[in-house]
Parts: structure tokens; sequence; C-alpha cells
């Protein structure tokens, strides 16, 4: 064995990390609310008691597999460097041991059986989903998440969380458009987060409209696929108001990271207020589809819902080549107007369906989409033409 190489191994392994921890050290930015943390080396300890139990147990089976390295490898270098051949020691000759057999096979076992019960204890708690207080339907879609509140305070609140980052602060190098400066919560904000009360049981519901999805907070102890076709369930109780951040842990397609997860934790007459305030803006937007809307008027309501389309489709209309088709001069857009609609409630290819959207909603982006750009077809498109298309479809 050659110790001048293993010392010099050695002094360039011990740079090389003392060289990554100092940078860093030195990286910019600063912690995100409720998200990564500038030079965080541990998992988060979470607020929930999950998290929390997760976080132990962590940190308790680092302590024993530690231990373990530390005993099997300096029983085994004491052996290789007390015992070698240039200070005179000859290799013994032996059989087995029975003695010796049984204590390697006994002592592991022992080890895993105390390490396997607090884990049991843990998963089997997180499968625990009854008696809830809030049950909250969560949809994957690419790329945004959907939340629908099905029972508890909140009940029938619903809308979709879009990464909140414009196109124009990431850039394009198709479109020539430059990236902005990037803040900390660079692709880590939402513009509609999940909010949910503290103390309360949360359970989650998933499932997926497209591809397989997985949503995961860590400072809330979930981590769960949304699979479609299949429904799964999780639950959490924060003890702590904040915002809680996370991501979808689930390679899902070429916008993967356009959509992180925001969860908002309030105080029980907080969440009551924006449940009312909730509650208040659906019953503005909950518009009679068999109302006549002026074409201004649908066009000032299409630009507020368009901004979900311009995350693929840009908000010039543009699309991005080799992904998603520009709208400005489209012949779907431009041509009849049934197949435009049928195209925005049933979906195509990689363009998930939007019947999620009011009949108002879905006739005012299309308008807005056949009035913008070089598209001049004219057309007000009325809620009561979709609400036709949608039942007969």
């Amino acid at each position: 064995m050659d110790f001048a190489k293993l010392r010099a191994a050695c002094r360039f392994a011990a740079f090389a990390v003392l060289a990554g921890f100092t940078s860093l050290a030195l990286a910019g930015g600063g912690d995100s609310e409720g998200g990564p943390a500038v030079n965080q080396l541990n998992l988060p300890q979470g607020v929930t008691p999950i998290s929390r139990e997760i976080y132990t147990l962590n940190n308790g089976m680092l302590v024993v597999c530690l231990v373990i390295f530390i005993l099997v490898f300096g029983a085994m270098f004491y052996s290789v460097l007390r015992h070698r051949k240039s200070l005179g020691h000859e290799a013994a000759t032996f059989h087995e041991s029975t003695k010796v057999e049984i204590i390697w096979t006994i002592v592991p076992f022992v080890i895993v059986i105390a390490m396997a019960i607090p884990a049991t204890q843990t998963v089997v708690a997180m499968k625990d989903t009854t008696s809830a207080d809030l049950t909250v339907k969560v949809t994957g879609y690419q790329w945004k998440w959907g939340y629908d509140y099905l029972s508890g305070e909140g009940s029938g609140i619903g809308f979709l969380s879009n990464l909140a980052t414009p196109h124009s602060m990431i850039g394009s190098p198709e479109l020539n458009e430059p990236a902005h400066p990037a803040g900390d919560e660079y692709l880590l904000d939402v513009d509609h987060p999940l909010v949910v009360p503290v103390d309360k049981k949360i359970r989650l519901v998933f499932t997926a409209a497209d591809v397989i999805h997985a949503w995961a907070v860590q400072a809330l102890g979930v981590q769960q696929a949304a699979i479609p076709g299949y429904v799964r369930d999780a639950w959490f109780k924060a003890d702590t108001p904040g915002v809680y951040r996370g991501f979808c842990a689930q390679l899902c397609g070429r916008e993967h990271s356009a959509m992180p997860i925001v969860v908002k934790v309030l105080a029980a007459d907080a969440y009551s207020g924006w449940v009312k305030d909730q509650q208040l803006a659906m019953a503005a937007k909950a518009d009679d589809p068999n109302k006549t809307w002026t074409k201004d008027d649908l066009m000032a309501r299409g630009a507020t819902v368009y901004a979900q389309c311009a995350v693929c489709h840009q908000a010039s209309g543009k699309g991005m080549p080799g992904a998603f088709p520009a709208l400005d001069g489209d012949a779907i857009v431009n041509g009849p107007k049934d197949n435009h609609i049928l195209l925005v409630l049933k979906g195509k290819n990689q363009m998930p369906s939007w019947k999620q959207l009011s009949d108002v909603e879905i006739a005012a982006v299309i308008t807005y989409e056949r009035n913008s750009w070089s598209n001049h077809t004219g057309e007000a498109i009325q809620p009561s033409e979709v609400k036709a298309l949608r039942s007969a479809s």
C-alpha cells in the first residue's frame, strides 16, 4: 500500500469538501419563505407531527448507520494497519466459528427490527386519513395544480394554481426574449396557493388529468403520486401558520419545473375570512350563461382568463416553437368557432381540457383569442354557444 498517495488523496478530498462548503456560504440569494434555505444541509423539521417523526427517524437511522460504519471500518482498518505483513505478522489459518456466525446474524436482525418498529408506526400514521376536518381534491395537470374543496369549511371552492413567474422572466432563446433577473421565489411562487386552516386535519385526495405527477411538500411531511385514473390520499395537520413550498416530484414533461406548490396555513379567523372572500368571488363569477355579452366585455374578461393560456402560448400569442402552436394567425382560431370551442373543452395532444372553466370564461377567452394580435374575426362568442356544445359533447 502506498501511504504517501493515500495521504495525498485524503488531503485532496478534505480540500474539495472545504471548497464545497465555502461556495455554499458565498452563494447569492436569500432564504425562500417556506422553501429552501441558504446553506441548508439537513431536512427541514417541518410543522406537522408526521414531518417531525420523519425528521427524527432520518436522524436516528443516520446515527445508527454512522455507528455501524465506524465500528466495521474501524475494526477493518485497525486490523489491516496493525497486522500487516510489513510488521512481521503472518496470516492466521482458521475455520468457521458457529458462535461468531450466530452473533453476526442476531445482532443485525435486532438492529433492523429496532429500526423497523418506529418506521412502521410512522407509515401507518401517514395512511390514517380518517376524521378529517377538511378534504381537498388535488389534480395534477400539465403543468399546474387544481384544487377543489370537497368537504369542511370552504366546501365548493375550486381554482387552478399556476406558476407565478412570468415567461418574460424565464426568457426564451427561440423567441429572442432575454431572461429578467430572478428573485428568491424564482420558479417557486404561484398565483393561487392552497389555503388551509391551522391545527386542522387536512385530507388531500390526489389524481391527475394527463400524466403522473407527484405532490410534495417537505415541511408538511407529504409526498404522494397523482396518477390518472386512480385516487390516492394523504393528510397533514400544520400547527404553525405560514407559507410552505413544495414541487412536483415526478418528471411530467417539458414544463415540469413550472408547477411548484405553495400552501398557505392561516389562523382560524383568517381562514374563515379567506373562505368568505372566495365564495363572494365565485358568486360574482357565476354569470348567467344565457346572458348576451358585448364584445368589449368579453374581450376584457378574456384578457384575464388568457393569463392561464399564456404560460404555454405566450402573452404575444406566438407560442413556443416545437412545443405549443402560435395562436396568432392559427387556422383553428380563425376558422369555424365551433371547432375552436370544442378544442378548448376537450383538449388535444399536449393541450389539456379546460372544461373546468365556466361557460362565460371559455366564451370570453375564445373571443379574446379570435380578436387579438393579427386575428380579427370580429366575432363575439356567447356563453350560450359554449353551453350548448358542452351539453352536446
